[in-house]
Order: structure tokens, then C-alpha cells, then sequence
């Protein structure tokens, strides 16, 4: 064979021209990294629980996984009975099945929110203050023991001025517990209410400053997330989306926007029969929410049903049904977060869950593996939709649904591996793992 001709490279460009094109996008190179440093890389729980203040315990976490495994026990027994329920496939009801009771064995709740808000409502201010100093004491023991959920905090009240002494007073009495009983747990997650205006966001800004220099801390150590729960936090009265300018507000403290299900769609008039996460006006929300927060790094959570799985058999399985698809509707628009409202819920949440991961679990190794190999396949793929693989085994990985063992024997990959596919260099390149 000849040797392969060498094409000549000619150029009309000089190099000033490049160097002056680099200089004049330098502020927008540096914007860039600052508004948009894209997803932090760690750990998203898959829910939230909430539990008003004066019901939380100690047990709690364990107490609601012990209720959500009754519930198992009376309504769905095994595995044939629970895929019967949801109409989960044979392929996936042993495996989904065996891995929900694991999961409420082992791990029941993964992000506890101890509530000062609508859930525990207006007291005496001496039962407050006790609640929220019992409240922190808890919370530091359960981190010691290990017993705590990964992540844990409170809701305080908003900070509207009809309770904005209250809410942080409370926030300053449940902080400085923690900071008193040892320091702050690194799953440490506070949540913000009832936002109208970005300078409510930045009200919680100087909060936050203020406590960090009392106690010693590291400027910017605490984090919180804003919900979502009025018209005025998506669309402002100039027509601007509300929601992008809050994020900007935190400053980089913002960890996520929650969706507010019911006070929302009670703010829009939607009645009560149909205030629901699936409803349109929820869907229009959440998808606002989704494009302000892309590549910010803050996260979303869907919202909540308040249909409880309580009492006879065919209304446990019919609340559970309802449950079920509204996770899997959540998680196919990116919605990799909601709230639960009760023990019952639990099943269903990690059925949902497990099953969205597992049934797409081989495909998607197999595309990234093919992606990581520069091999051919039935789809090109891209750097971006690396990344979307991997974020998917990711979060599988995280949650329980996969374990690493089987996501390596497809893909040949290591957690590392799947990581820097997740968060690939700015520009869309990524590097193929060896």
C-alpha cells in the first residue's frame, strides 16, 4: 500500500485575531463558570419526608420503615402480589420487590424534613423554641449513631412578615443546637417556603452569613433549598421568570427548587379535586423551574399526592397505583426527587423508582459501553448523552436499584469511570475512560 498523501494546512487568520476573540469572551467564559457550574456530582435523594416538628423522634426514620414493611406484609406480601398491584413485569418483580424491603430495612427514608411550617403550624413561642432545640439535639444524636436519614433538616417558617420573627428565630435556635452538639452533619438541608421575591432569597443570604461568622464557620458551609409554591416566584409581574432570578439570589447557597403541589395550585385556583402533580398548571411550573435550574447546579423536586394508602386492601392498592405513576411520570420528565407524605407511601416510592432504573439498566450500560469503546451500535451517541447515561447508572447506583457488580460486567466501567462521564469538561468533550 502507498503511504497516505498529507493534505497541506493553510490558514488566513492571524493569531492576534484569535487572541482578541478569546480576550472580548473572557467575561462570558468567566459568567459562564460562575452561573452555570453545572450538577455538584453528589448524591440526589430520591424523596423527601416530611414530619411536623412535634411528632418528630428518634425513631422515626426506623418507625416509618417498620410501617411502610407492615404495609407490605398486609397488602402486597411478595412479589407476585406487589407486581400484580402495578403492573410490573415478571422480569422485574422479584428483583424490584427483593430490593424494596432491603431498602426499608436498611435505608427507609433518605431525606428527612423535620417541619415548622404548615405541617406543625402557629404555637406558643416557648413550645417553638423547645421544638426546635429538641429538634436539633435529635438530629446530632441520630448522626452519632448513625441512625439519622443521609440527609436531615428543618422547614422553617417563610419569611413573610406576618412569621419572620418566628422562622428565624426557629432556624437560629435548630443551627445553633447542631453547631453546640458537635457542628453542623454534612447532610445537613435546610428549606425555605412560601417565596415570592428574590429578596427573600437574599434575606436568607445574610441569615446564613451572619450565623457563619457568629460560630466560625466556613463562608458559604450552609446551603438551602427554596420551594416553589406561589405564581409570583414563576413569573414576576414584568413578565420575567421569577424562579432564575431566585437562584441568583442565593448566591450559590441554593441546593434545590421544590415544587409546592397544593399551595401552588391553590394560588392558581385550581380546585381542590384536581390540585394534583400531574395537572397542567404543575406541569407548566415545574417546567420553568427545570429550564431556570439546568445546568446551575440547584436540583428539582417534584411535589406530593395527599391520597394516603390507608384502610381496606383495594384502597391501599388504589392510592398505591396512583402513587406509583406519578413517580414514574415525574422520573420520565427528570423529576428525580418528590415528596412522601406517609409510611405507606415508601413501597411505592422505591418500586417506581427501582423499576424506571432496572428495566432501562441494560440498554443504557450497553450504549455507554459502546460510547466508552468508540464502538458502533444501532444509536451515535454523543458526549452529552454519555453524560445522560451515566447520570442515569449513577443515580440507579445511588438509590439502591443497581449495585455496582452488574453495572461494571456490561459496561467494563468503574464508579470514577461513570463520573467523569457525568460531568464532562465545558464544551462537550469528555475524556473515554481507559
Amino acid at each position: 500500500m502507498g503511504q497516505a498523501r498529507q493534505e497541506p494546512v493553510a490558514t488566513s487568520l492571524a493569531g492576534a485575531v484569535t487572541e482578541e476573540i478569546s480576550a472580548s469572551l473572557a467575561p462570558v467564559d468567566a459568567e459562564l463558570e460562575r452561573r452555570y457550574p453545572g450538577d455538584p456530582g453528589t448524591r440526589q435523594p430520591v424523596h423527601t419526608v416530611y414530619v411536623p416538628a412535634d411528632v418528630f423522634a428518634a425513631d422515626t426514620v426506623r418507625s416509618w420503615g417498620d410501617r411502610a414493611l407492615a404495609a407490605l406484609d398486609e397488602h402486597a406480601p411478595d412479589a407476585a402480589s406487589l407486581a400484580a398491584v402495578l403492573g410490573l413485569g415478571d422480569e422485574l418483580a422479584a428483583p424490584v420487590y427483593d430490593r424494596v424491603r432491603a431498602k426499608l430495612e436498611r435505608e427507609p427514608v433518605e431525606d428527612l424534613r423535620i417541619d415548622f411550617e404548615d405541617g406543625y403550624g402557629s404555637r406558643p413561642d416557648a413550645e417553638e423554641d423547645e421544638a426546635a432545640a429538641r429538634a436539633a439535639r435529635i438530629v446530632a444524636e441520630g448522626y452519632e449513631k448513625g441512625t439519622a436519614a443521609p440527609y436531615t433538616g428543618i422547614r422553617m417558617k417563610c419569611l413573610e412578615a406576618a412569621v419572620r420573627h418566628r422562622g428565624i428565630r426557629t432556624l437560629d435556635v435548630f443551627l445553633t443546637g447542631l453547631a453546640e452538639a458537635g457542628g453542623l452533619p454534612d447532610g445537613l438541608v435546610l428549606t425555605l417556603p412560601k417565596v415570592t421575591y428574590p429578596e427573600q432569597v437574599t434575606a436568607m443570604v445574610r441569615l446564613l452569613e451572619a450565623f457563619e461568622r457568629t460560630r466560625g464557620l466556613e463562608p458559604g458551609r450552609i446551603g438551602f433549598e427554596i420551594q416553589i409554591e406561589t405564581s409570583q416566584a414563576v413569573l414576576a409581574t414584568d413578565g420575567t421568570a421569577t424562579v432564575a432570578r431566585l437562584i441568583q439570589a442565593a448566591e450559590g447557597r441554593a441546593t434545590g427548587l421544590h415544587y409546592g403541589t397544593f399551595d401552588y395550585s391553590a394560588c392558581l385556583g385550581v380546585s381542590a379535586a384536581h390540585q394534583a402533580s400531574d395537572h397542567p398548571a404543575a406541569d407548566h411550573a415545574k417546567a420553568v423551574m427545570q429550564v431556570a435550574a439546568a445546568g446551575t447546579g440547584v436540583r428539582v423536586s417534584d411535589g406530593s399526592t395527599n391520597v394516603l394508602p390507608v384502610g381496606a386492601t383495594e384502597k391501599v392498592h388504589d392510592a398505591w397505583r396512583l402513587h406509583y405513576g406519578l413517580t414514574r411520570r415525574a422520573l420520565a420528565r427528570a423529576y428525580y426527587q418528590g415528596w412522601d407524605m406517609h409510611p405507606g407511601h415508601l413501597p411505592t416510592r422505591y418500586a417506581a423508582v427501582f423499576a424506571f432504573y432496572r428495566e432501562g439498566f441494560e440498554r443504557a450500560a450497553a450504549r455507554l459501553a459502546r460510547y466508552a469503546g468508540r464502538t458502533g451500535g444501532d444509536v451515535m451517541d454523543e458526549p452529552a448523552t454519555a453524560k445522560a447515561l451515566s447520570g442515569y447508572l449513577l443515580r440507579g447506583l445511588d438509590c439502591g436499584a443497581l449495585d455496582m457488580a452488574e453495572v461494571a460486567r456490561p459496561t467494563g466501567l468503574t464508579r470514577a469511570d461513570l463520573e467523569s462521564f457525568a460531568a464532562p469538561r465545558r464544551g462537550g468533550t469528555t475524556a473515554s475512560a481507559g
